[in-house]
């Protein structure tokens, strides 16, 4: 029976220890995002003065209260900002401290409103520039040869798309050397895929009663082929109905919002041959309710999901399996500390109301669930390395026992 390991063993990741991976996010990627989102629109005098009280705040200064008129102030007070109001960025927990630059963001440049630049997205430019490019085009125009392989064959290559994101190479992954390339899948550190594929067995009873919750994690070229293995899943009789969780507001950078489900809609409609196939079964999907889309406010809450309010532990409850995608979310999935990596995974994740996955490429220290002799092969070749290069990934399930 999995129960939760001792956490005082452990540690909450902070971004105070100078050479960290947390601390250069903290102290050298936020100035950057800051310089990026100000080269990125022609923004007014009252934003770049914002901007330029973000970037010593968020560098030197405190922890600030939001506005008294703020809309959300109350919920931030309830996620933790009441405790770290007056400290220092550095010496709070590191997921929260991120979540709340990008909160800080969006006031800056007015996202919240009211005004002229309200619901303004400051990442779009950067999120559509890399739905357009050259290689989305390759990647979608590699499905017209995915169409004639086995469903189980389709299956697989798409799943291996969603787990790579935008590494994926999904060209040369349903290309008939990348298929076999990809079965070895020798940047696997941990596959549970045979559990995964055995609770949406196609052949299984009531498959079209299943749900299936997917958490998304990146837009554009991330998020087309979760997309992609949604519209897989409902014409395989996999599932019935998938719900699609993505951010109420842009976060992250490059996580998924409702617009960005509906820009990579239109790519794939657009695309012509099966992507644009691909495209019409999931416009249809939303149009029928086999597709529904959430933006829970939890979704960019700076906490770990074992503090998940009821009504989304209720939903993840009732689906056949939730698939939870992308580093940030299997770190807020595992909770965001300093685990052991031959940590169990299904301890650490005993809490979740049902059964989860995590399809994760590795971009941060965090890591659960990996056999001693891959975690000794790994150091021996990399040190640390592997834990943040984006080169590794990892398929992890849970089942409630």
């Amino acid at each position: 029976m999995s129960r939760m390991p001792d956490t005082a063993s452990a540690p909450v990741l902070l971004g105070n220890q100078p050479g960290s991976f947390p601390h250069s996010v903290l102290a050298e990627r936020h100035p950057a995002i800051i310089r990026q989102v100000r080269e990125a629109f022609p923004y007014e005098p009252g934003q770049h003065r914002a901007l330029d009280e973000l970037l010593a705040n968020c560098t030197k200064g405190e922890i600030e209260p939001l506005p008294a008129d703020a809309h959300d102030r109350d919920l931030w007070e309830t996620w933790g900002l009441r405790e770290y109001a007056g400290r220092s960025w550095f010496d709070v927990p590191w997921l929260w401290s991120e979540s709340w630059f990008y909160r800080r963001l969006l006031q800056a440049v007015g996202y919240f409103g009211p005004g002229p630049w309200q619901g303004i997205d400051p990442f779009r430019p950067s999120k559509l520039a890399e739905l357009d490019s050259h290689e989305t085009d390759e990647e979608l125009a590699a499905l017209d040869d995915l169409a004639h392989r086995p469903a189980g064959e389709q299956a697989q290559a798409l799943l291996h798309g969603s787990l790579w994101g935008n590494r994926a190479d999904l060209g040369f992954r349903l290309s008939a050397e990348g298929a076999q390339a990809a079965d070895a899948a020798p940047g696997l550190v941990a596959d549970d895929s045979e559990t995964l594929w055995s609770l949406l067995d196609a052949e299984g009873p009531d498959s079209g009663n299943r749900t299936l919750c997917l958490v998304a994690d990146n837009a554009g070229r991330e998020l087309v082929p979760d997309l992609l293995l949604i519209a897989h899943l409902l014409a395989a009789g996999r599932i019935g109905r998938a719900v699609l969780h993505v951010k109420p507001y842009p976060y992250y950078v490059s996580d998924a919002t409702t617009a960005d489900v509906v820009d990579a809609l239109r790519r794939l409609t657009g695309a012509g041959g099966a992507a644009a196939a691909y495209g019409r079964r999931l416009w249809s999907a939303l149009g029928d309710g086999r597709l529904v889309l959430r933006a829970h406010p939890f979704s960019s809450a700076p906490l770990p999901y074992q503090e998940m309010p009821g009504d989304l532990r209720a939903e993840f409850a009732s689906a056949t399996l939730t698939i939870v995608k992308g580093d940030l979310n299997y770190r807020r999935l595992v909770g965001d500390r300093l685990w052991a990596p031959t940590t169990p995974f299904p301890d650490v994740t005993a809490y979740f109301p049902g059964p989860v996955a995590a399809l994760r490429t590795l971009k941060s220290d965090v890591i659960t669930g990996l056999d001693s002799r891959t975690e000794s092969e790994l150091v021996a070749a990399e040190d640390q390395r592997w834990r943040t290069s984006g080169t590794h990934a990892l398929i992890q399930v849970r089942v409630p026992g």
